[in-house]
């Protein structure tokens, strides 16, 4: 299982919680999984998130891998210069 934290507004869609579980391996498989157990979600993962895995950032990185013990923190895109 891998502890994924939820940043801000997407915590709404998970009762609040700031920390769920899922059974992943894969940065798709953590964005499946979250989909799947909280559909309310599911629209904002379609509109794209960011995820820091051990502190590097994420963005459609479908195939990189994350362990049960990597930091994964999933939040909405992020932009700026």
């Amino acid at each position: 299982m891998v502890k994924v934290l939820l940043w801000g507004s997407l915590r709404a869609h998970t009762d609040g919680q700031a920390e769920v579980e899922v059974e992943a391996s894969t940065f798709k498989e953590v964005l499946d999984k979250l989909a799947e157990a909280y559909p309310g979600l599911r629209p904002q993962i379609e509109r794209g998130v960011s995820m820091a895995i051990d502190g590097r950032i994420y963005r459609e990185a479908w195939f990189t891998r994350i362990s049960p013990e990597s930091e994964v923190v999933v939040m909405p895109y992020m932009t700026g210069g």
